[in-house]
């Protein structure tokens, strides 16, 4: 932890990595952080053992981006993880209760999934890992919500972190499975997520998703350079680079007269995908604002990609956003061997599909052209 601490302290500029929540797409995210790897190690001269972890200084996740984030954290390479997260997501999706046992009426009644074959699998996965273990390679925040509290809870390993280590030292003694399981109890998916937190308190988390940090990057940011947090990092163009890779989103194209129409039902079933879309682009907005992202999107008619409209006068990171519309134009335009109609889109839109995780690999692959080694600047290049 010592040699962690003083990269954290360090003076020279830093990188994040954000990743997304959004369920088995998270696989998509996986095809992007390849070609963000093989850009990288490119740029670091094709180093064999170069891993995202000796790049980025702080890396975070909610919910399925903090699967991958944690597996990033400990030295994986995206390949060992896309392994990894195949054979995760056929387990974690693959037995719906979709029937009703008598016997079980509560756990029915709780959630979709048996949250088992979550557990055992990220205890395979990361062992006895816990967020003070001198196994993590670099910063990790993993970002869950308390719901006792409802209060987004960014745990990270900084040791000087307020709760870190608390009185009776729970904190940093948190296994970091039960960390990543805490992110991904996404209400209705999965039960909550016990854990002693310390000082007396057993905090009941869920989702980090059920918040504004779904999309954590604007999250990260703060965690690294507010005061309150322990990093303290320096904001400025050349001083601090985030980079936040998305689990691709859907387009909506309603008709008025199906809006019209819409019943209780339908409106229960498109909220929650209409919320977290809003959470996303609002702090997609917020970095564009503070940025002159090479990346940068168009907002909205009036708004456009806020180039030049910087909040502060003068930028205050680097900032890319690399996600992609899972619409039926940009799949087919992918040539990914069929033609998809709006039935197969809305299938591969589905966040529990565990059958789609192969195909949202290609397209995050495909999509990942947008990718380019000069979104990396040298003055980031680590030396």
């Amino acid at each position: 932890m010592s040699d962690l601490l003083t990269r954290f302290q360090s003076t020279g500029p830093k990188r994040i990595l954000s990743l997304d929540g959004g369920g088995i797409r998270g696989a998509l995210t996986l095809g992007y952080l390849q070609k963000v790897e093989d850009v990288l190690k490119k740029q670091h001269g094709n180093n064999p053992n170069f891993r995202l972890c000796d790049y980025f200084d702080l890396i975070g996740g909610t919910s399925t981006g903090s699967i991958i984030a944690g597996a990033l954290s400990i030295g994986m390479k995206v390949e060992e993880i896309k392994n990894l997260y195949m054979d995760l997501g056929g387990k974690i999706f693959g037995e719906k209760r979709n029937w009703w046992n008598p016997l079980e009426t509560a756990k029915f009644l709780k959630a979709n999934y048996n949250h088992a074959n979550l557990e055992n699998g990220l205890k395979k996965a990361f062992g006895d890992i816990t967020l003070g273990s001198d196994k993590l390679k670099t910063g990790l925040c993993i970002v869950a919500k308390r719901a006792d509290t409802n209060s987004i809870w960014p745990l990270i390993n900084h040791p000087d972190g307020k709760f870190f280590d608390s009185k009776d030292g729970k904190n940093k003694n948190i296994m970091l499975w039960q960390a990543i399981r805490a992110s991904s109890a996404a209400p209705t998916y999965f039960v909550p997520q016990m854990i002693d937190v310390g000082d007396g308190q057993t905090a009941a988390f869920v989702d980090g998703g059920v918040s504004m940090a779904n999309n954590p990057a604007l999250t990260l940011l703060m965690v690294a350079t507010l005061g309150g947090f322990p990093f303290h990092w320096a904001t400025g163009e050349d001083k601090i680079l985030v980079c936040s890779i998305g689990t691709g989103f859907s387009v909506f194209k309603k008709m008025v007269k199906d809006i019209d129409d819409a019943t209780m039902i339908t409106w229960a079933s498109n909220v929650p995908d209409m919320l977290m879309q809003d959470a996303s682009w609002q702090n997609q907005l917020v970095l564009q604002w503070l940025s002159n992202s090479p990346t940068a999107k168009t907002m909205d008619m009036e708004m456009g990609n806020l180039q030049g409209d910087l909040i502060s006068g003068e930028p205050k990171l680097t900032y890319l956003r690399y996600n992609c519309p899972l619409t039926q134009d940009n799949l087919n335009s992918m040539q990914l061997g069929k033609t998809y109609s709006q039935k197969d889109v809305d299938g591969i839109v589905e966040m529990s599909n565990a059958g789609n995780r192969e195909i949202l690999y290609t397209i995050g692959a495909k999509a990942s052209i947008e990718i380019k080694e000069e979104h990396f600047p040298l003055k980031f290049k680590v030396y």
